[in-house]
């Protein structure tokens, strides 16, 4: 009669329609050394549902939490104010020069000096990339083989069937 209980406990509990006090039974019968054998494979679960009940949590959690004032953010508000303060006193003291000369020959001076200056950095970027002139030549021989396919195929005429 117990074991004939026990299965229909186990089949509500599976449905999960079982109460808190079915429930309980079914605690205590499978805490006993002596279970049904087709039956044992519900012990360890129902051991470990035991055990599990008594964990208690004992770390203690903090109801507070502390503010932290992070100086981060001052440090990049400061930074951002000088930049600022550097860049409209920049832009107040060039507005005195307005790049004009009253000498024709010192303005001409003065453009050929930028010219130059251009000149000598676009001389030094030109120089850089001259290893292009070396790929094409490395092409040029590679159009040779196309020569060389074509005199096979004259020698060795294609069969076309």
């Amino acid at each position: 009669m117990v074991l004939n209980n026990i299965e229909k406990l186990l089949e509500k509990y599976e449905n999960g329609e079982t109460s808190l006090r079915e429930e309980q039974q079914l605690k205590n019968y499978f805490s006993q050394e002596t279970v049904a054998p087709h039956l044992e494979m519900y012990k360890p679960m129902f051991a470990y549902f035991s055990v599990n009940q008594k964990e208690q949590f004992t770390k203690a959690l903090p109801l507070k939490t502390k503010r932290v004032f992070n100086y981060k953010w001052i440090a990049v508000a400061a930074v951002t104010v000088l930049m600022i303060g550097f860049y409209f006193k920049s832009n107040y003291q060039q507005q005195d020069d307005l790049g004009t000369y009253d000498d024709p020959q010192m303005a001409y001076n003065e453009v050929v000096k930028s010219l130059a200056m251009i000149s000598t950095q676009f001389n030094k970027g030109t120089s850089t990339v001259n290893y292009l002139n070396e790929m094409n030549k490395g092409t040029a021989t590679v159009g040779y083989l196309n020569e060389i396919e074509n005199t096979r195929n004259i020698i060795f005429k294609p069969i076309n069937r």
